[in-house]
């Protein structure tokens, strides 16, 4: 691409609160766009302070704001967001001249944005990955219902919204978007993954590698692998919930922790497991309307998966037939399904293949990058 060619597509800048170490969902929209030609930067709120303010990833630049915090403290988080929403804001003004389209990840980046949009003429993408409102676990009711208020005004202020499945349109029913597209959280495919590794005495190997919250059903499965010694769980990611997690984790020796590990290991552990879980309580409104990358992983990667009723996630793997779908919180029945899969390898097999036409057909990144390419075209 010439650089002429290059002057003709608006620069975007992707924000969002979290450090992007790793974020998939960001970093693949990010290369989508770079390939078409839009000159992408992002930048992340580095909770820690410890990571380096600016680096790039795979040809992308990636900034971070250093403001120190925590996760999952509740209400102790807010004045620890409102110095991110400020020094957010500041930064945006600051560098009004280095973008045109701001691609604002989520409730928690979107406001200051929008205020670009009307002091500096700035186009907004708002790209709801959880609806804020219903994402929120130790929050006054009221709260949650003002930040609803907001977050509906915002969905009809941006040029455009994006949501992450079909079924979140129930979710922000009511506004009147000017540009709406359904991206799904699909993987990139990297090609051939290596096949999983036979070991002794292991009759089913599960891998969870992601935000690591109690709501996830991690405590049923640890105590579903503690009556099946002869089960391991490759298990990965950081969140509000690890020390608990970890305490118990601890105790399985057929637990094998790796902390917080880059996405192409993440892919690397699931693509050596057998089958893999997404055990979502569907009491959280989120949660209801959920298309987590682990379904979408085991698409690719041609695994079985087991998710939990009433989570959105059970309605795709029925659809298309490549898991089982079990009661979130029965004990009984999350050991009954993998019990069936451990059992039964023809089954699984089968179960791969139809998740990988699944991706293949209908939610493959391939298909996700050109509505985003085609949403984009239209601003």
């Amino acid at each position: 691409m010439s650089d002429k060619d290059a002057g003709l597509h608006p620069r975007i800048l992707i924000t969002r609160s979290n450090p992007i170490a790793p974020d998939p969902r960001v970093e693949k929209e990010a290369r989508s766009l770079a390939r078409a030609g839009y000159p992408v930067s992002v930048l992340g709120w580095d909770r820690s302070g410890s990571l380096p303010t600016q680096e790039n990833v795979e040809g992308v630049l990636v900034q971070r704001l250093s403001i120190r915090s925590e996760y999952a403290r509740g209400l102790m988080n807010f004045f620890p967001l409102l110095r991110w929403e400020v020094g957010l804001l500041a930064w945006l003004v600051r560098k009004r001249n280095d973008y045109d389209i701001l691609h604002s990840c989520d409730f928690d980046t979107v406001l200051p944005a929008l205020l670009c949009k009307i002091l500096f003429g700035k186009k907004v993408v708002y790209d709801i990955f959880d609806f804020y409102a219903d994402h929120l676990r130790a929050t006054p009711g009221w709260i949650k219902r003002l930040i609803r208020s907001v977050d509906l005004w915002a969905i009809n202020r941006a040029d455009a919204v994006i949501l992450v499945d079909d079924a979140r349109r129930e979710q922000i029913a009511g506004p009147s978007p000017r540009r709406l597209a359904v991206i799904y959280n699909s993987p990139e495919d990297p090609g051939d993954q290596p096949a999983p590794a036979a070991h002794a005495g292991v009759e089913l190997r599960l891998a969870y590698i992601g935000l690591l919250q109690v709501e996830r059903g991690l405590l049923d499965v640890l105590e579903v692998l503690r009556r099946h010694p002869q089960w391991t769980l490759d298990l990965a990611g950081f969140g509000g919930d690890e020390a608990r997690i970890l305490e118990i984790a601890a105790q399985l020796p057929n637990v094998n922790w790796h902390g917080r590990v880059p996405y192409q290991a993440t892919l690397a552990l699931s693509a050596q497991a057998d089958v893999l879980f997404a055990l979502y309580d569907p009491a959280i409104p989120n949660h209801r309307f959920s298309s987590p990358n682990k379904l979408f992983e085991a698409m690719l990667l041609g695994k079985p998966v087991v998710v939990a009723r009433d989570t959105n996630m059970d309605r795709l793997v029925e659809e298309h037939n490549f898991g089982l779908v079990v009661q979130y919180g029965n004990l009984s029945e999350i050991e009954a399904a993998f019990t069936h899969l451990a059992q039964d390898p023809g089954f699984r097999q089968q179960a791969g293949s139809r998740a990988r036409q699944s991706y293949d057909q209908h939610f493959g990144w391939h298909v996700m990058e050109q509505k985003l390419i085609e949403l984009y075209r239209q601003i």
